[in-house]
């Protein structure tokens, strides 16, 4: 992943998050990779494949001006800092129920994530 690429699938991410219309995959329930995910005081491992539609290599948005999709990037996280609870969708489909305070927590964490990748 390049950082255009890391900068467009967190807009991708944070967009897909709150799409109220957006399809879902069916959940699993993972309690222990969940708690895993959100609470160990571990850095997430590099491999996850994302879904098609937020990978930049597949159906996500491609990079072009670098300052522009940061900003774009910048104001997916805005909005889902200020996302109220209810604009929450009730799962994920790998962590199962998730509820805002755990949306947050994993939108920092995804975003931690792959700023780590460059050294941020």
């Amino acid at each position: 992943m390049t950082a255009g690429e890391m900068v467009c699938h967190l807009f991708d991410a944070s967009t897909a998050v709150l799409d109220p219309h957006g399809k879902r995959p069916a959940p699993r329930w993972r309690p222990i990779m969940k708690w895993l995910a959100l609470r160990a005081p571990m850095n997430w491992p590099k491999g996850f494949k994302s879904p098609a539609r937020i990978d930049q290599r597949k159906e996500g948005t491609r990079p072009t001006d670098f300052e522009a999709d940061r900003r774009r990037a910048l104001e997916g996280l805005r909005a889902m800092a200020a996302a109220p609870a209810e604009a929450w969708p009730p799962n994920h489909a790998v962590f199962g129920t998730l509820n805002a305070s755990d949306w947050h927590r994993w939108a920092f964490r995804h975003t931690d994530h792959h700023l780590r990748q460059f050294g941020l």
